[in-house]
């Protein structure tokens, strides 16, 4: 599988604290591995994200990606509310 960021997710990545930085990049190998992992919790969305999917990274961060063929591309990360609120 092929892993790719857009420009969005990468911005907001960079915020982001080094333990959940560090986190993220544990999933995404779980995710690389297992993408149905139970502790991904990877499922997918609704409303302005149909066709989309999403994984926990902690606590109430998620990560939100777009699956085509064998790649996969993160768009968006942050907290529950600033993603779905």
């Amino acid at each position: 599988m092929t892993i790719s960021y857009n420009k969005d997710f990468t911005k907001k990545f960079k915020k982001l604290s080094a333990p959940q930085k560090k986190k993220f990049k544990e999933r995404q190998t779980l995710f690389e591995i297992d993408e149905f992992n139970p502790i991904l919790n990877n499922h997918a969305l609704s409303g302005k994200y149909k066709g989309y999917g999403s994984i926990n990274v902690s606590g109430d961060l998620r990560a939100v990606f777009k699956r085509t063929n064998d790649d996969a591309m993160f768009v968006k990360i942050g907290s529950h509310s600033n993603l779905y609120g």
